[in-house]
């Protein structure tokens, strides 16, 4: 399996290193592995939805 740095997921995705490393230590990255100190995410994983960001009142169900 290849995996990606902190840094490369976050180039990937749009966001800096450092959500990556939030997103990896709060378990919201599947397969994400640490070694020592350093995060290993794997190529195909998903970006996390960011949690601070609200849904539109229409895609809400009531």
């Amino acid at each position: 399996m290849e995996y990606l740095t902190v840094k490369e997921a976050g180039e990937k995705w749009g966001i800096t290193a450092h959500m990556v490393s939030y997103y990896c230590s709060a378990g919201r990255i599947p397969r994400a592995i640490k070694k020592g100190n350093l995060w290993l995410i794997p190529l195909d994983a998903d970006k996390p939805e960011d949690g601070r960001i609200k849904r539109k009142e229409e895609d809400c169900i009531e």
